[in-house]
């Protein structure tokens, strides 16, 4: 019997030994868990509880979006479009002036339409070509429209001297300060930064401010957009002094008697974008320059703009000339690339040249994702737009989408009585096709 229990003794431990030898490769590591199936053991080897294994998460993907800018041209203030905004009460009311352009303005983040005439005080009276000043309730309907940036760098900008700078400037601050005002200063805002607060519409909220140079920037879904405009001057060949620095200036001029130079560009306007460039993540510069009523971009023009990508723009939307001009990439030599409109022509006038009632907008998707901003190429371009007014008397009209424009709008636009212009509709399709190249239909395709 004793020989019996000693060999059970033996028994049991060799049988331990054995399992703990057999299982040791694949069981016990030296941390007390083991390598394949994660089990932690106890003080003697024995198994606890088994750990599953920790998850790898998957990588959560980026969420791109797009931001959307849209420009319109001149808001040409002439007299039969002052008097369209004359109520019966005897006030002044232009919200039907941009009524027709409503679905785009609602579907833009970014905003922005170059007013050519100086909203330079009611007091002074209502004037048209060739020194304009304009109703301030223009400037009240343009905010009630919700545009959010407003250009008034324009050769028009100084008809009513300082007085009239300084006055629309003082408008814009004072009565609509969620609008931001570029192109020209007042007294209070020269060489001083601005801002503006926070303004929605819809579910987009746009940040903006100015700083001390005039370059604006808004920030728009965590873009930020450095926003630049500047004239080519006045309309004189020399700056008087009083309206330097209320101005900004595109050509460079003498700075000691103000002669301007029109074949060179300002540096200031470099160095601005240099800044720019610093400091937002897309830079939109908007030029008023060309030849009057040519539908070709001037060597100037190009040779500014080539310029002007150079030294970091990104996008480039001129105007002045009072008809649309191509629109097109511009390719630098140190590998900047940048999308521009040389011209949109106008946006409200009542011209009598039948190319004038053909516009365009402005419309620049970008896009956003993991790998920063850039420009949706197949949804940025023109959008071909027609001006209609009407004569005896001359009053606006509407703005119709030329996709949408009929033959029987042309044969009674204004133009024909008003103008001695046979405007037909095959006129204008040809003209959008020969300076647009590739326009825009809208609703944009996605």
């Amino acid at each position: 019997m004793k020989a019996q229990k000693y060999i059970l003794y033996l028994a049991i431990p060799l049988a331990l030994l054995v399992l703990l030898i057999g299982c040791g490769d694949d069981f016990v590591d030296t941390a007390g868990q083991t390598q394949e199936e994660n089990v932690l053991l106890d003080d003697t080897g024995l198994p606890i509880y088994t750990i599953p294994p920790t998850p790898t998460p998957a990588p959560t993907p980026f969420p791109e979006y797009d931001i959307s800018l849209m420009m319109v041209g001149d808001n040409l203030m002439h007299m039969g479009i002052v008097y369209s905004g004359l109520q019966q009460d005897g006030s002044y009311n232009y919200n039907s002036l941009y009524e027709d352009i409503s679905e785009q303005l609602q579907a833009a983040d970014i905003r922005i339409i170059n007013q050519e005439t100086i909203l330079g005080g009611n007091d002074l009276g209502f004037s048209g070509y060739p020194d304009f000043n304009s109703p301030t309730e223009v400037g009240d309907a343009i905010a009630a429209a919700d545009f959010n940036v407003v250009l008034h760098a324009s050769n028009h900008a100084a008809d009513q001297k300082l007085q009239g700078l300084e006055y629309c400037a003082a408008f814009w601050r004072e009565r609509h300060p969620e609008v931001m005002m570029l192109g020209i200063s007042g007294s209070e805002e020269s060489g001083a930064a601005s801002a503006g607060s926070a303004h929605a519409f819809g579910d987009r909220t746009a940040d903006w401010h100015t700083d001390e140079n005039g370059i604006g920037y808004m920030t728009v879904q965590g873009v930020t957009f450095a926003i630049l405009n500047y004239t080519y001057g006045p309309n004189m060949e020399v700056i008087p002094s009083s309206i330097r620095g209320h101005l900004h200036i595109l050509c460079d001029y003498n700075r000691q008697n103000g002669q301007l130079d029109f074949t060179t560009l300002n540096p200031q306007v470099l160095e601005d974008i240099g800044t720019a460039r610093e400091l937002a993540d897309v830079v939109v510069v908007c030029p008023h320059w060309g030849t009057e009523y040519s539908t070709t971009p001037s060597s100037y023009q190009e040779k500014f703009a080539l310029q002007m990508v150079e030294a970091g723009a990104d996008v480039i939307i001129g105007t002045h000339p009072h008809v649309v001009q191509p629109v097109e990439w511009i390719q630098a030599e140190n590998g900047n690339r940048a999308l521009c409109f040389y011209s949109l022509g106008n946006y409200v006038s009542t011209q009598k040249e039948g190319i004038c009632m053909l516009e365009a907008m402005a419309w620049v998707t970008f896009h956003v994702d993991e790998y920063g901003v850039s420009i949706a190429e197949s949804r940025s371009g023109a959008i071909p737009l027609v001006c209609q007014y009407t004569s005896g008397p001359v009053r606006f009209e509407g703005i119709y989408l030329l996709q949408e424009y009929t033959q029987e709008q042309a044969a009674r636009h204004g133009i024909r009585s008003y103008g001695g212009v046979n405007l037909s509709l095959d006129d204008l399709l040809k003209w959008s096709s020969e300076i647009c190249s590739a326009p825009l239909k809208w609703p944009l395709s996605q």
